[in-house]
């Protein structure tokens, strides 16, 4: 049989968490972003989860071109624009909108030779300071792209530095709304974050959403607020088994470095996974983890293909029992990714995109 680690795809839990943010943010279209192959879970594996969506949005044109490739006729936003003049050749043939944050860009559409003039998103940097024009070059950036036929319709769009902090959003929307109070365009602003705490605030929702972490089932702004609180189900679970259970006596330590020693006797389960299949190294004793979907934790340092885990909570546990590394478990308990993500000193979008592609994967409703 085949090594028993495996990733499921949740379908169904992908359509709810867009669900939510359509109801966090009424009236807003909403683009599912499937940037970084849909956040590790599969553009193709998550499309029937996020086509009712009013767009897709990423970063690469081998993406857009895959989403074309399923079926999918609706728009498709480039978030970092093209990367060079000939970019915007396959932007007309596959009919894709795109982010326009430099006057480069500007340059290339300028010089661009096509009889279907663009959908551009012109973005404006109010504070991220990564993508965008600053507000002073705004206006001037917005009149050049009026003027070229090469430009059909321009959207003005920002992107929230602090949504899911304690600023929040209002130095940013005040400086957004200052430099376009009276440009033509829809709208697009409001990221995961935004979407949840502000998105009942109209200039805010604005015309377009992004929500992104929200529709895998991670929460923007964990640990002030878990799934649970926004309504969220995670879209992806990965799984395993015990291979071996070792029974260790006062004194006895395990893995590599001797970083846990019993201190009394107690069972450890030895698990199928290990940081070759994208589970965190960094990950310390005390990891949460469900056995049989009994909540316990790591013990010791991850190996590349193993880890072991603490079975005293689950004294009934052996050879072949499920283990649940993040996600859901068989009998319903959920172990939140972002959970599993701040013992390892990171973010669930992290652990999302560094599942291993040795680990299989199936899609489930």
């Amino acid at each position: 049989m085949p090594r028993p680690i495996q990733a499921l795809i949740h379908t169904e839990a992908l359509s709810h968490n867009l669900r939510q943010a359509r109801q966090a943010a009424p009236d807003a279209r909403i683009w599912a972003i499937v940037k970084a192959n849909a956040y590790g879970h599969g553009i193709d594996r998550a499309y029937e989860g996020l086509r009712g969506a009013d767009g897709f949005a990423l970063l690469d044109l081998s993406e857009a071109e895959k989403v074309r490739s399923l079926g999918w006729r609706g728009p498709i936003l480039l978030l970092e624009g093209v990367f060079e003049p000939r970019d915007l050749e396959l932007c007309s043939r596959l009919d894709l909108w795109h982010v326009v944050h430099c006057t480069e860009q500007i340059d290339w559409l300028a010089a661009h030779k096509t009889q279907k003039p663009h959908r551009v998103f012109l973005k404006m940097n109010s504070g991220m300071n990564r993508l965008g024009l600053r507000a002073g070059a705004f206006r001037a950036a917005w009149a050049r792209l009026n003027a070229l036929p090469q430009v059909d319709e321009i959207s003005l769009m920002t992107h929230f530095a602090e949504a899911d902090g304690e600023r929040g959003v209002a130095q940013q929307l005040a400086t957004f709304t200052a430099a376009t109070h009276d440009l033509t365009g829809e709208r697009s602003l409001a990221n995961s974050a935004a979407v949840l705490r502000y998105g009942a605030d109209p200039a805010v929702r604005a015309d377009w959403v992004r929500p992104g972490i929200l529709a895998y089932g991670s929460s923007p702004d964990f640990p002030a607020h878990d799934i649970d609180h926004w309504g969220l189900q995670p879209a992806m679970t990965l799984r395993s088994r015990l291979i071996a259970v070792q029974p260790l006596t006062a004194g006895d330590s395990v893995g590599y470095g001797a970083r846990f020693t019993a201190t009394e006797p107690l069972r450890v389960g030895v698990v199928a996974c290990g940081y070759a299949d994208g589970y965190p190294r960094v990950a310390d004793t005390g990891t949460p983890v469900l056995v049989d979907g009994v909540r316990t934790r790591t013990l010791g340092r991850v190996s590349m293909d193993m880890l072991a885990v603490d079975l005293t909570p689950v004294p009934q546990a052996g050879l072949g029992a499920e283990v649940t590394l993040w996600g859901r478990a068989a009998n319903g308990t959920v172990l939140a990714i972002d959970e599993v993500a701040r013992a390892a000193g990171t973010l669930g979008y992290e652990l999302m995109c560094a599942l291993a592609p040795r680990v299989p994967v199936e899609v489930v409703a």
